[in-house]
This record gives C-alpha cells, sequence and structure tokens, in this order.
C-alpha cells in the first residue's frame, strides 16, 4: 500500500479517535446526569429520566445518526457538521445505556450507608457525592470498559454521513486498490489495538479507584502478619495477659 493510502487510513483513525473521546465524553455527562436521577426520591425525575433511557435504548443508533443528521437540518434550519452529528448521536444513545450501568452501581451500595448519611445530616447530593458515588463508581468501571469498546465499534455508523473515519477511509482504500482481504483485517487490527488500549486503561483505572476505597487485592505482608499472631497468641481474643 502507498505511502498516500496510509495517510489516509491514518486519518481516518484520527478522526474515529477524536469521534470516540467527544462522543464518550457526552456519554458519561449522560450517564451520570440520568442514572442519579433514576434513583432520586421524586417519582416525575425517575419517570422522566426511564423514559429517556427507553426511548433511546429502545431505538437504533443509525437511525438516530440519520436523523440528527438529515432531520434536524429540516426540522430547525440548521445543519450540524458530520463529527458534531455523530458526537451527538452515539453520545445520547450511548449514554441511555451508561444510564443502567450507574443506577445498577448506586443501587447495589449498602443501604446502611444510606441510612448513615441521613443519621449525620447530610444532605441528598452530600450523600450521593461523599458517600454512595465513592463506593459505586470503581463497581461501574468494568461495565464502563465493555460499553466504551461498543461505543468504538459504533463509531464506524457515521460512514454513512461521509465522514472520513477509519470505516470509510478503508473502504476508499479498497476501491482504489481493489484488494478487500488486506485492507480489511489491516482496519480490524487497527480496531482492535484501540479496543485492547482502551480495556487496559480502564483495568488501570478500576484498580485505582479500588484501592483508593479499600476494596483493592490485599497485599502479601497480611496473611503473614495474620499468621504470626496468631503463633504469637496476640489478637483480638489472646491478646490480654493473663
Amino acid at each position: 500500500m502507498t505511502t498516500g493510502l496510509w495517510e489516509l487510513v491514518l486519518k481516518g483513525a484520527w478522526t474515529t479517535l477524536q469521534l470516540l473521546v467527544l462522543s464518550a465524553l457526552l456519554a458519561a455527562a449522560v450517564s451520570f446526569v440520568v442514572g442519579m436521577a433514576r434513583t432520586h426520591r421524586r417519582r416525575l425525575v425517575r419517570f422522566l429520566a426511564g423514559f429517556y433511557t427507553e426511548v433511546f435504548r429502545g431505538t437504533s443508533a443509525l437511525v438516530m445518526i440519520f436523523w440528527v443528521f438529515f432531520v434536524l437540518p429540516l426540522a430547525f434550519g440548521w445543519q450540524l457538521v458530520p463529527l458534531w452529528a455523530g458526537t451527538l448521536a452515539l453520545g445520547l444513545t450511548y449514554g441511555a445505556y451508561g444510564s443502567e450501568i450507574v443506577r445498577g452501581a448506586l443501587n447495589s451500595v449498602d443501604p446502611a450507608q444510606r441510612e448513615g448519611g441521613v443519621a449525620l445530616s447530610f444532605t441528598p447530593w452530600q450523600r450521593m457525592r461523599l458517600i454512595l458515588l465513592p463506593q459505586a463508581v470503581p463497581e461501574m468501571i468494568p461495565s464502563f470498559s465493555n460499553l466504551l469498546v461498543e461505543l468504538l465499534k459504533g463509531t464506524s455508523l457515521v460512514s454513512v454521513m461521509g465522514m472520513g473515519d477509519l470505516a470509510f477511509s478503508g473502504n476508499l482504500v479498497r476501491l482504489a486498490l481493489q484488494e478487500s482481504a488486506q485492507i480489511y483485517t489491516y482496519v480490524l487490527l487497527i480496531y482492535f489495538v484501540i479496543a485492547f488500549l482502551l480495556t487496559r486503561l480502564m483495568r488501570g483505572l478500576e484498580k485505582r479507584l479500588k484501592a483508593g476505597v479499600g476494596k483493592g487485592a490485599p497485599t502479601a505482608a497480611a496473611p503473614r502478619e495474620t499468621k504470626r499472631a496468631e503463633t504469637t497468641g496476640v489478637g483480638a481474643a489472646g491478646g490480654g495477659v493473663a
């Protein structure tokens, strides 16, 4: 493959990365706002958040891209550039899936933690910010990692708008060289490398967050200290002096 065609593929990969970052940021914001709203004490707030979630989870991301790019200009008279149209459609769609991750993680926190916040006269926002989120966020990371990889694969849908992402650029190179197997193998490998790096990054973030709330893996010294205490008879039960 010539240098010019390689540059076209690399530009497509860069466009895919931009779209991934922007839509992931929007999806994260939507996930936390809607997910926390799903646990709100007011029924109307929960209903509106649930309605949004069901609508965007029940519609196709591809159709949503078509709607944002082709229907919005007819309805409101302004046209989004493909990058922002793809960001909006993907961010809102995958944010609906992410909101269920946030809701489930918040509901999994021990109810005693909520009761403790009430006993300390914390406001609902203080309980959310100081008690619930620090414990729930580490549990969200594995699911968010999977969702991020799905979002990466979903970015290929923007090629229907003629946007020069990785999938669109790969198809142009295929047409130029009339070689499908080689080009699409390269494209698949690039997607795989990006996804692999994302999962490793998210795994490191998960370990760091869990360590911050005391949920990290126990150190190797802990079992030895426990065994030493049992051997010497020093412990909670046998630590007294006769």
